[in-house]
């Protein structure tokens, strides 16, 4: 193999090297979710509602299963609370896709918690959430948007 022939695969093949370990990295809205998303779960083992309904805008909107609407963080905030009087605990958010511009971000994750059922047994929550963050004057996120099943 000639020397030439030689130097081109060794470039390729630091090139592939490259767009690999690019591709594999977070980029900087996914690193923004993922602390706004570990700011949430934080809030959240403190069993913390209003720590938890600092985290969303003065408009924001919760979708839950329910079917009820909730609005802004006095919503939030009764929300939560009465999910925590209902023994919810041990939640986390496992991020599976980020976008957004820069100003609206947004957040599909996998969640998961511990929660009671009908007679009061501990049992295993999980679903899929989507989140819509607005970016704010200091580059934290508040949640506009809140769904999940």
């Amino acid at each position: 193999m000639s020397k030439t022939r030689l130097g081109c695969l060794i470039v390729l093949a630091a090139c592939s090297i490259s767009i690999a370990s690019t591709q594999v990295r977070a980029g900087p809205l996914e690193d923004d979710v993922k602390a706004a998303y570990s700011a949430w779960d934080a809030a959240f083992q403190k069993k913390d509602a209003k720590a938890v309904a600092t985290l969303y805008a003065e408009d924001a909107l919760l979708l839950p299963p329910s079917h009820n609407l909730i609005e802004g963080p006095a919503g939030v905030e009764k929300f939560f609370s009465d999910l925590f009087g209902a023994g919810a605990t041990d939640h986390t958010l496992e991020v599976i896709k980020v976008g957004g511009d820069g100003k609206l971000v947004y957040g599909a994750a996998k969640w998961s918690a511990k929660g009671k059922d009908a007679q009061g047994k501990d049992q295993p929550w999980g679903g899929i959430a989507t989140h819509v963050f607005e970016r704010q004057a200091d580059g934290s996120l508040k949640i506009k948007l809140h769904t999940f099943n």
